[in-house]
């Protein structure tokens, strides 16, 4: 007679089979569940040969369990899960607005009603296969790019990371799935533009030369963003750096400036944090008394604004803060932290005003600025310091590709050393 189980679990139970040999199955005993918050049972099986392999299935499991080895047995679905997990993360609000459309466009759309624990390497990989070829609407028609893969690879692999943690799932999936590499996505990244220190000496000279027109003088449109646009060129600053730069912290005596606050985009609206880039909690670059009289300027001119202005301007001691050309209803305030996008609509606008390379974006001029200075032979740890990059190896990188005549001169260096020359 074929015993039957009285739900209490721990002893192994005989299941009938038809057209074929019975098999012995076992359920967990009555225990409290995290994932659903209350006490349940399961089956550990019930295809086991023999009572014996069910009552050892059954031992692993009390001792998996007493090891707190054995994962919830949740139903919940990836997209409920993911929107748990990025609703608790503590991340700058900068990341959090890039993780936030790519869940939303690019995971929950495609793989969020999955259950949690179904989801598979497998499963990963033909996501990430379906948005490097697949159009897509929210990328101008175009599939992703290798770089925006990856980084769903990364939000992904960090979401199950918190799963494995809260053992709602035993493994990580995307530990093993395969995600665009490092070199497919260098492969796709475009090569940046720079100009060389005579492009560039042309370029300083073209933005402060005054249009001459009617109304023309200290606050005209005309030269309204020289200041900082030399001062983009001059150190190599990030764009939201050089908009988060306060007076003070500029140290007028010894040329040099402290970085730290920052203006950033979240959320399309520019706020103003401070700097968090790569750890450097004390960021400090030395430049010339050139550019100091260049901030003295536009220390000037924000003088002018302020009286002419008078309560309209909230002073925030921001460098290059709003000013008052053309203030709109409702928009930034001046004396607040400028619109990033629409200092790049400026910059675009400069641009094509110039004749610059199409592709010339402000962070060029760091690429600029840090080429043209291996160029010219300055001490390469200097360079990296004063750009804050982790370290020298990777500026020689990143951007020490140009460098034709320095080795030349290093190669006709050794042969002057080894006595290459007299070998006939």
């Amino acid at each position: 007679m074929v015993k039957k189980g009285n739900g209490l679990g721990g002893s192994p139970v005989e299941i009938q089979r038809r057209g074929r040999p019975n098999t012995w199955g076992i359920r967990t005993p009555f225990h409290f569940d995290p994932a659903q918050g209350k006490k349940i049972r399961y089956w550990i099986g019930r295809e086991f040969g023999t009572k014996t392999e069910a009552q050892r299935a059954l031992r692993k499991w009390l001792t998996d369990h007493e090891a707190g080895k054995v994962v919830a047995r949740s139903d919940v679905k990836l997209g409920e899960w993911i929107d748990k997990w990025f609703a608790g993360l503590r991340v700058e609000a900068t990341t959090r607005a890039g993780y936030e459309p790519k869940i939303r466009l690019h995971i929950k759309p495609h793989i969020g009603a999955k259950k949690l624990r179904d989801v598979t390497d497998d499963d990963l990989d033909a996501l990430y296969r379906m948005l490097e070829t697949v159009p897509c609407a929210t990328n101008k028609g175009k599939p992703l790019g290798a770089k925006s893969v990856r980084h769903v690879h990364n939000i992904l692999s960090g979401a199950f990371d918190a799963a494995v943690t809260k053992k709602l799932i035993p493994v990580n999936p995307a530990a093993t799935a395969n995600p665009p590499t490092i070199r497919q996505i260098k492969s796709q990244q475009r090569k940046f533009v720079t100009l060389d220190d005579a492009g560039t000496a042309r370029f300083l000279a073209d933005i402060w030369t005054p249009c001459g027109r009617r109304g023309c003088g200290p606050l005209h449109y005309c030269t309204r963003d020289a200041p900082l646009w030399t001062t983009y060129t001059a150190t190599g600053v990030r764009r939201s750096e050089a908009l988060g730069m306060m007076w003070d912290l500029i140290h007028w005596d010894e040329c040099a400036i402290e970085l730290e606050w920052v203006v950033v985009e979240v959320a399309n609206k520019s706020v103003l944090r401070r700097l968090t880039k790569d750890g450097d909690d004390n960021a400090i670059i030395y430049v010339d008394q050139a550019l100091m009289s260049v901030l003295k300027v536009q220390r000037d001119r924000q003088q002018m604004w302020k009286e002419k202005l008078g309560s309209l301007w909230v002073d925030q001691g921001l460098v290059f803060a709003r000013d008052g050309y053309m203030p709109r209803k409702g928009g930034i305030t001046p004396g607040g932290p400028q619109d990033a996008g629409q200092v790049s609509a400026r910059w675009r606008s400069t641009r094509e005003r110039l004749d610059l390379p199409e592709r010339f974006r402000i962070h060029d001029w760091r690429h600029s600025k840090v080429t043209n200075d291996l160029d010219a032979g300055e001490n390469p740890v200097e360079v990296s310091a004063n750009v804050r990059h982790h370290s020298p190896g990777y500026t020689m990188a990143q951007y020490g590709k140009r460098r034709v005549e320095g080795a030349r001169k290093l190669a006709s260096g050794t042969a002057q050393r080894i006595g290459l020359g007299k070998i006939s």
